[in-house]
């Protein structure tokens, strides 16, 4: 009984530190190629060694961390080609959850996405950091609106693996705005079953924020940490 207490606390303590590492590299609290140890992530966690050794080391299994013989960790540089390769598998996966949708009748979920998106210019949120969690809820929303569970897990595997440089795509309050406009006309071609026209402007969203991330440096992203918002 002491034994399953004492696992259980320390994966707890092992989750926590995985859930702040991962942010702080998300956030470029961790820029790409930083290197730390376990000791300083320990001390700073206040937790002993062991669930922070477990946490990175799920980290590195996920892509995110590179480990080095007798000198610790680093953050991976990121690989742009990977990215793209993403963005491709993405736009599959959404375009056949588009074509979906087009053949069925609306449900609430389309029709909560038109209300969130369709609205005037002045009532959009202008905070990068909302909107680019709105965007990730907008796309995964249209791909679960299918009612394919396996769909849906193999999108949000692909939305977790770019999540670090997707964030980065709202560089600008035009970019914001355009998002808003480009999710309305979207939805409003779903609802209006139009599947050729849907996809083509998913196609062109997904393009557009493929080409952003190209545009992203190491020296926009030191950018991003020094301002804590996105160059």
């Amino acid at each position: 009984m002491q034994s399953s207490r004492n696992t259980a606390a320390r994966s707890s303590l092992s989750e926590a530190v995985y859930e702040r590492v991962k942010a702080d590299i998300f956030d470029f609290r961790l820029l790409p190629g930083t290197r730390f140890s376990e000791n300083e992530i320990a001390e700073r966690a206040q937790v002993s060694r062991t669930p922070v050794r477990e946490a990175l080391q799920r980290l590195e299994r996920e892509g995110f961390l590179s480990v080095h013989a007798k000198s610790g960790w680093s953050v991976r540089l990121l690989d742009f080609e990977r990215f793209e390769h993403l963005y491709d598998v993405r736009v599959i996966v959404e375009t056949a959850a588009v074509k979906k949708l087009c053949s069925g009748e609306p449900g609430p979920a389309l029709l909560e996405l038109k209300r969130v998106w369709s609205v005037p210019p002045r009532q959009r949120i202008d905070d990068w950091s909302v909107v680019s969690g709105l965007d990730e809820a907008f796309h995964a929303t249209l791909v679960a609106a299918t009612g394919n569970p396996e769909l849906s897990r193999i999108h949000a595997d692909i939305q977790e693996r770019i999540r670090i440089v997707r964030r980065l795509d709202f560089t600008s309050g035009a970019r914001v705005h355009c998002t808003y406009d480009e999710h309305a006309a979207i939805v409003k071609a779903i609802l209006s079953r139009k599947a050729q026209q849907a996809n083509m402007l998913l196609r062109s969203h997904i393009e557009t924020s493929k080409l952003e991330v190209r545009k992203i440096s190491l020296h926009r992203l030191h950018l991003a940490h020094l301002a804590g918002r996105p160059a």
